[in-house]
C-alpha cells in the first residue's frame, strides 16, 4: 500500500505557463522525492504597459511518502 501527499506550489515564467509548470517540479524534485503527478489548478499572468509580463501557475504536487 502506498501514501501520497498533495501539496500546493505556486511558479512563475516569463516565457510560458508550461515553463512556469515545469520550473514548479524541477525546484521542487530537488526536496521531494517520488512526485508521480502535478495538477495545474489555476493559470494567471501578469501585464504591463499591454504585453504579457508573466505566467504564473497555481499547481498540485503529488509524491509519494516512503
Amino acid at each position: 500500500m502506498s501514501v501520497l501527499k498533495v501539496i500546493e506550489v505556486l511558479s512563475s515564467s516569463e516565457t510560458s505557463w508550461e515553463d512556469a509548470t515545469k520550473k514548479a517540479v524541477s525546484k521542487a524534485s530537488k526536496t521531494l522525492k517520488n512526485i508521480k503527478s502535478v495538477y495545474v489548478q489555476d493559470q494567471s499572468a501578469t501585464v504591463e504597459n499591454g504585453t504579457v509580463k508573466e505566467f504564473r501557475v497555481n499547481l498540485k504536487l503529488t509524491f509519494e511518502l516512503e
